[in-house]
């Protein structure tokens, strides 16, 4: 495991690095909100289709093996610039990022902000556009449903109920304050919007999603997509032969 001070405070990005040839391109992986990227994507870093470049596993902070600020703000402006941090410390640039949900949108700030970082974007069903808080839906729209003080005096204990154990045991990592803000953030989105800023990077960019979730949502013109069958949100959990396949593919240019 490494790690790289990302605040004027000394907190701590951690990942897990997989080593690997220096002649490829380096690959960084993004979780989703309330999860950790070892969790999610050690199989697939580690696929026969996609082995072989050196592989961060990143947790965002405030999530998994991360440091838990109380006193960071969490917007998808500020993980995005830590996350900058963290690959300067390691030495990364021209990276291919493959990101989760929301990490995607993390990930699309991030190429907007330090385009030198990242040289390919592959997006894994990910948040694209705000989205309107409402209780008892799911995901980031049920937790900014909350102010941040009911959140943390107990609705979370809530959500934990509503999400399922499944769910819960990477989100129980995280830390409440964290979880709760970025979920409020990624509500609210960026201006321009996540969807412009993606169609606006002169990279090659992709985006995985679930076939049963149609193409209603799909980025636009410049984008590859990948339709990926027998799989919910959480693709390379559900099915990771054919996310596998699909990543590949994505970062074949």
């Amino acid at each position: 495991m490494h790690a790289a001070p990302v605040t004027p405070a000394g907190d701590l990005i951690r990942w897990v690095e997989l080593p690997g040839t220096a002649t490829a391109p380096p690959r960084v992986y993004l979780h989703g909100l309330g999860a950790s990227s070892p969790a999610y994507f050690t199989a697939t870093a580690a696929h026969p289709l996609l082995a072989g470049p050196r592989s961060l596993l990143l947790d965002l902070l405030g999530f998994g093996l991360s440091d838990r600020p109380t006193d960071f703000p969490y917007t998808l402006e500020a993980h995005a610039d830590a996350v900058a941090a963290a690959l300067r410390a390691a030495e990364v640039s021209g990276a291919e990022l493959i990101a989760h949900s929301m990490g995607g949108s993390v990930a699309i700030v991030l190429a907007h902000r330090h385009p030198e970082l990242v040289a390919a974007l592959v997006l894994v069903d990910a948040n694209l556009d705000p989205i309107t808080p409402r209780a008892g839906h799911g995901g980031s729209s049920r937790i900014a449903a909350y102010r941040e003080e009911e959140f943390l005096a107990g609705g979370w204990r809530e959500v934990r109920a509503a999400v399922g154990p499944h769910w819960w045991s990477t989100m129980r990592l995280a830390g409440r304050t964290a979880l709760h803000r970025s979920a409020v953030h990624l509500t609210r989105g960026t201006t321009p919007t996540m969807r412009e800023l993606l169609l606006g990077l002169p990279i090659p960019r992709a985006f995985i999603h679930p076939a049963a979730d149609g193409t209603a949502h799909l980025p636009g013109p410049g984008v590859r997509h990948f339709a990926i069958p027998e799989a919910g949100h959480n693709v390379m959990l559900d099915n990771p032969q054919a996310f596998a396949r699909a990543v590949a593919e994505a970062l074949t240019v």
